[in-house]
């Protein structure tokens, strides 16, 4: 039993059959709680079709079909280069194999946070200024990757929130990363992460546990930024989400 959003960037939250001993879906394994409830998302790039399957304690095996819902991803034009600064692609390349290393790190780490069981909130006001998997072209035609994330103009130095509980996994508060600024990563538990970009300040540390609604940060331009706004991302195991999936209106 399951309900969620059944779309290229959704997900669903749901109940495991009783005596479920291990879960998955396709070839992702699923943590279940103690009390059986889960959660599983789908990339932007998913297939039409998965499947969830329970494993219970006498080996039996329980098969739902999921069916996933396609959609179509919006072009994107920014005035702002493919690549960042004067640094040679040799001397970007050396930083952001760091930079990247730390991101793979924070996102592997277990906090067990349970606000993945929670409704998210909107971090921030403001209008949005980027959605989520439209490809970005940049100065000069460029093409990039799509687009990872929800922006939201809100202002320089508006004070962003945590969208649900979390724990605080990466701060790059002192140096800024290349790409995402001073970027925040949190913890939402169950292998979903949320990342917030372009920063002007953080206002929380490394292992802080934080609570829904809680101040993480101020809006900034830092990194590859055409202008001031949060860029908020998503990820559940490797999967990117749509952030607007997870919203109520407003």
């Amino acid at each position: 039993m399951f309900a969620g959003e059944l779309t290229q960037g959704g997900w669903i939250r749901g109940q495991v059959p009783g005596g479920t001993v291990s879960a998955r879906i396709g070839d992702q394994v699923i943590a279940v709680a103690p009390d059986g409830q889960f959660f599983a998302a789908f990339d932007r790039d998913a297939g039409p079709h998965a499947t969830l399957v329970a494993t219970t304690a006498d080996g039996r095996t329980v098969e739902t079909p999921v069916s996933i819902a396609p959609r179509a991803w919006q072009i994107e034009r920014v005035n702002a280069p493919l690549r960042p600064g004067n640094a040679s692609p040799e001397e970007f390349a050396r930083r952001r194999e760091g930079e990247l290393a730390r991101i793979v790190a924070a996102r592997l780490r277990d906090t067990g946070s349970e606000g993945w069981r929670q409704g998210m909130t909107w971090p921030a006001a403001g209008r949005i200024s980027g959605r989520f998997g439209s490809q970005r072209i940049y100065r000069g035609g460029e093409a990039g990757s799509y687009h990872s994330g929800l922006d939201i103009a809100g202002g320089s130095g508006a004070t962003y929130v945590a969208p649900a509980d979390g724990v605080v996994v990466l701060a790059a508060a002192d140096e800024p990363f290349s790409l995402e600024g001073h970027l925040l990563i949190l913890d939402h538990g169950n292998g979903l992460n949320s990342a917030f970009l372009h920063s002007s300040a953080l206002l929380v540390r490394e292992g802080e546990r934080v609570r829904q609604g809680q101040a993480l940060g101020r809006i900034g331009a830092t990194g590859r930024a055409s202008g001031p706004h949060l860029h908020w991302s998503l990820v559940w195991r490797g999967s990117r989400l749509d952030p607007l999936l997870f919203l109520p209106p407003r």
